[in-house]
């Protein structure tokens, strides 16, 4: 089999245009992805867009564009009329869906075929079948795949769902019936909990999916999220690709992913992939489709439901396996037949997957939009490392993330021959990608890969919650983290100051002449340090408790990356101003520096600290988006925990709470109101 990493022209194509035209039926990332691999095959792109993507990378990539709406997808990108006219316009012979939207719509298909088009996906009947999750559990149990217990039918209230909890027994997930994407859906451990979850499940459901509908099931504790990728062409052969594992989740959505899985032995994958391909030929299943399992500590795994597309976290798949699902998932719909069988399918090293979101993890992963002021993706580490990287994504420097489409920036994919190489490698890109403009989950991603559990592959889906219990706070770094850092503060200073000393017209006497000797304050300490210029760099030395350090760097001032080699060691920093201060983001964390002379450093260590206002009298909006509920009046009195507003925002439904007992003296803001990030909504004495 041809190999191929994701990476535009890596593979020669086979020469075949099966289609000679093709619409993406989809905006950002994955319109993009799809492109590429058309691209490469020698097929023409239509994209569609709506007003709000305009001048989305998507519509640049394509040979052509074609308006399709306002900026809400229920006008846009969710209008099934507006899609096929679209191919009548374009002369598109074939759509392909990517994820979201409209991919697991059986009436889109059903649609497209009436028009004499391809769906580049499964038949209609598959995606029926699967994307009902109660059918789904159905058909699973028939074709002999265990599935969890639960109960299947249309649950009309909350009164019946307590009751049918009670019966399953707590803990229990409410699931949306038509649902994905962690859309509609909820854990609740008791009857308070699920009356709740319930409610908002079936809203989430009913804006997300127009289905209302949801069931519920027995929740495995310790779960772990495992799922094989199939591939089945028209000619009656069906295969697997391994597994994935996709247990770091944050509220049911997937965080990072990798595959192969540090869980599953050979004997597990053989019968987790021997369970897909049943499933997949129970349901006349063709093209490329994902089958989710979740497993417990005792190795026993349990249908979840099959999503009958490709996945957001296809990229591992691929760079283990060398193959293009894309192309095979366009070759199958032309007729094609899989050219490999299940023995000939291989798995060369490891491959993590992490979610890039414009959101912000220190206000509790809240979405942030705006533009991209500054977009500068991680250069490729060198061959000769054994080492490999792929991003994924649908914009650059100068795009918007807006609020009305899933916050996603990019997918930042790493290969390795081991575990260990690739999350190394992770790590670095990730200290290298640069992104300005809108809050972003870097850091944390960060944290979750130098997180020991991680490390170990000791991994489950309460993961983020049991090591992040009180939410994410910023990175601790090791204190010979902090002393490297350090020392590029003082270095940054130093190199600074050179540059001031050749500026030209420099008053006699107040000349800038570069300090030896700095003192670096940060987090409330001084750290005193003094830079040798040497031959091929500089000498960092500081107090006895602290190595001297030897630094070979080009960075010049102005530069966003800090690139160099300290103590032999590559080291990445990104380098922003925040006033007279520095501000360092490394190893997931940010440190601000204020490097000062010996004598101000003595001076400001006399000066006392301003005291930061008092917000605890506000109910504050932690997100731009809509005020969808309020609960709470003037001279209404609050207890703690209590439910205050519902936010909306990115389709999630986000309920606000009292933090303490207090009464209500002013309501800033009804329900209906767009928010601002940070607007109040309530105030109390």
């Amino acid at each position: 089999m041809e190999r191929y990493d994701g990476q535009a022209g890596h593979r020669e194509g086979r020469g075949v245009s099966v289609f000679k035209k093709i619409l993406i039926a989809n905006r950002g990332e994955i319109a993009c992805r799809v492109m590429r691999t058309a691209k490469r095959m020698g097929i023409e792109t239509v994209a569609v867009y709506s007003e709000a993507d305009a001048a989305g990378l998507h519509v640049d990539m394509a040979d052509e564009a074609v308006p399709i709406g306002p900026a809400p997808a229920a006008e846009s990108y969710l209008v099934i009329e507006k899609l096929v006219q679209a191919c009548r316009d374009s002369g598109a012979e074939a759509v392909h869906p990517g994820f979201g939207f409209l991919s697991e719509n059986a009436g889109f298909v059903a649609a497209l075929e009436a028009a004499g088009l391809v769906f580049i996906g499964p038949p209609t009947g598959a995606i029926q079948s699967m994307g009902d999750k109660i059918e789904s559990k159905q058909i699973a149990a028939e074709a002999g795949v265990s599935t969890v217990p639960g109960h299947m039918g249309i649950i009309e209230d909350a009164d019946e769902a307590v009751h049918i909890a009670r019966e399953i027994g707590y803990p229990v997930m409410v699931k949306a019936s038509a649902g994905g994407g962690g859309k509609g859906m909820r854990v609740a451990h008791d009857d308070e909990a699920l009356r709740e979850g319930f409610r908002s499940a079936r809203n989430e459901a009913r804006a997300s999916f127009a289905d209302d509908r949801v069931f519920i099931e027995k929740f495995i504790e310790e779960p772990r999220h495992i799922e094989i990728q199939v591939l089945a062409d028209g000619h009656g052969n069906t295969l697997h690709l391994g597994e994935r594992e996709c247990s770091i989740q944050r509220r049911h959505q997937k965080v990072i992913e990798e595959a192969p899985s540090p869980f599953l032995d050979e004997a597990m994958r053989n019968a987790m992939g021997a369970q897909a391909v049943a499933l997949a030929e129970a349901v006349g299943y063709r093209s490329a489709g994902t089958v989710e399992f979740i497993a417990d500590a005792e190795r026993n795994f349990y249908f979840l439901e099959m999503n009958t597309r490709v996945q957001v976290e296809h990229p591992v798949t691929e760079m283990i396996t060398g193959l293009d699902i894309v192309e095979w998932m366009i070759r199958i719909a032309a007729g094609e037949p899989l050219d490999f069988t299940q023995e000939e399918v291989r798995f060369d090293g490891w491959s993590l997957e992490s979610r890039i979101y414009a959101e912000d993890p220190l206000r509790h992963f809240m979405p942030s939009v705006g533009r991209l002021s500054h977009y500068r993706e991680p250069l490729a580490p060198p061959a000769e490392t054994g080492l490999s990287l792929r991003v994924d994504s649908g914009v650059i420097e100068g795009s918007e993330i807006s609020l009305f489409y899933d916050p996603m920036i990019a997918k930042l994919v790493s290969h390795g021959p081991t575990r260990a190489a690739a999350t190394e490698a992770m790590m670095a890109a990730l200290d290298a990608f640069y992104i300005r403009g809108v809050s972003h989950n870097i850091d944390f991603l960060t944290a979750v890969l130098a997180n020991e559990r991680f490390r170990e592959g000791r991994l489950t889906t309460n993961f983020i919650a049991e090591e992040f219990p009180d939410g994410f706070h910023g990175r601790s770094l090791p204190e010979a983290t902090v002393d490297r850092l350090v020392a590029v503060a003082a270095l940054l200073q130093r190199i600074q100051a050179e540059r001031e000393s050749t500026i030209d017209g420099q008053l006699e006497g107040h000349q800038v002449i570069p300090s030896a000797r700095w003192v670096v304050s940060t987090g409330g300490r001084f750290h005193p340090r003094e830079i040798l210029l040497l031959e091929g760099g500089y000498r960092v030395d500081g107090p006895d408790s602290s190595p001297a350090r030897f630094v070979e760097v080009a960075w010049q001032p102005g530069d966003a990356l800090f690139r160099a080699m300290l103590d032999d060691r590559p080291i990445t920093v990104q380098v922003d101003r925040a006033g007279p201060r520095w501000r360092l983001s490394h190893g997931g964390t940010a440190l601000e520096a204020l490097v000062l002379t010996p004598r101000a450093a003595d001076l400001a260590a006399k000066m006392p600290e301003k005291a930061p206002p008092d917000l605890s009298k506000y109910l504050l909006s932690p997100m731009p988006g809509l005020l969808v509920s309020l609960s709470a009046e003037v001279g209404q009195e609050v207890k703690a925990g209590e439910e205050l507003a519902v936010v909306e925002a990115m389709k999630m439904e986000n309920i606000l709470r009292a933090e303490r007992d207090a009464v209500v003296t002013k309501v800033h803001a009804n329900p209906g109101e767009s928010l601002a990030v940070d607007q109040a909504i309530l105030e109390f004495e």
